[in-house]
């Protein structure tokens, strides 16, 4: 019988339709030293609309990967909004 210590509880911090994007989270967390695994994403890659991604990490990492992960989306927010301001200044 497994005890308590030998598993790990997982937590999702993260859906995903599109691959790339899982992928690129995937590969944010585990450059931070996060343990961390995608679940369905051989589903997602079959019938993407159908099925999504989820990123899972151990409970005691949920609030570091939330966080990593925040600041990635924001720096893509500032990055799209950035191209916008320049799209903007060209065509005046």
């Amino acid at each position: 019988m497994e005890s308590s210590n030998q598993r790990q509880e997982m937590v999702t911090v993260g859906r995903f339709l599109d691959a790339a994007e899982a992928q690129f989270a995937l590969g944010a967390l585990q450059a931070a030293g996060i343990d961390c695994f995608l679940q369905g994403e051989t589903a997602n890659s079959m019938v993407p609309a159908a099925f999504g991604t989820l990123l899972q990490v151990r409970r005691e990492d949920e609030a570091a990967a939330k966080e990593l992960l925040g600041a990635a989306e924001a720096d893509e927010l500032g990055d799209a909004a950035d191209a916008s301001e320049l799209e903007g200044e060209q065509g005046a």
